[in-house]
């Protein structure tokens, strides 16, 4: 039996966020991948790469999975109505609801992570409690059938665990191989926990004009999101 596990596209995705679970989603067998956007035009991510879309949300309403990578362009879908209904409308009848970086915040702007413990990437991890979505500091969480992982790179890690959930540890660990995943990086800056606090303070300068955008976004999309809430209460 196929399965069909629908990755977002939208414009200013974080590229690696959605091809780093691909890659792991491409060698299970029997998953389709289809990548979703509004039209079939070429989607450019933040980093100039264009990504071609293999299916409308028209054409794409019945799936298994549903998976939304991060990335600046998260931002300017936090009050995307077609995106956030679409979202809604598929995740209803998804086995797993999924995300990484912060495409995580799209779902809780969507009202799919109100109740449930999810991740995303350190700097803007915060924002989920807009949503009344409980925030956890781990590169993999999982609540239910909610699975998000945090920035960017733990996408693969993310998909591994899918990966081993549907076809077994020995199945995932054979990708894990094939891929050649055994990170190994130059320095010890990949997480706050482990950076520099001199580096993590220069960071939090640079962007904290960015954040602070996506705060603004974060606290009006939950505030439009709060009356319909109320109202199913």
């Amino acid at each position: 039996m196929v399965m069909k596990f629908g990755l977002l596209l939208f414009p200013k995705l974080t590229q690696l966020d959605l091809t780093g679970p691909l890659e792991v989603f491409s060698r299970m067998n029997g998953i389709e991948t289809p990548l979703i956007w509004k039209t079939r035009d070429p989607v450019p991510s933040d980093r100039g790469m264009f990504i071609l879309p293999t299916h409308t949300f028209d054409e794409a309403r019945e799936l298994d999975l549903i998976f939304v990578p991060g990335g600046p362009g998260q931002i300017d879908l936090m009050e995307d109505q077609e995106t956030l209904d679409y979202l809604r409308l598929v995740a209803e009848h998804c086995q797993w609801v999924t995300s990484v970086c912060t495409g995580s915040l799209l779902l809780a702007a969507a009202g799919l992570l109100t109740g449930y413990r999810a991740t995303s990437h350190w700097s803007s991890i915060e924002q989920l409690s807009l949503f009344g979505v409980e925030p956890v500091a781990e590169r993999v969480v999982r609540d239910r059938n909610r699975i998000s992982g945090a920035g960017v790179t733990s996408g693969i890690d993310f998909a591994l665990n899918i990966a081993a959930d549907l076809l077994g540890e020995k199945a995932a660990r054979s990708i894990q191989l094939q891929i050649e995943y055994d990170p190994e990086p130059p320095f010890k800056d990949g997480s706050p926990r482990s950076a520099d606090p001199d580096l993590m303070s220069e960071i939090r300068s640079d962007i904290a004009p960015f954040i602070a955008r996506r705060q603004r976004a974060s606290e009006a999309a939950a505030r439009a999101l709060r009356p319909s809430k109320e109202s199913e209460a």
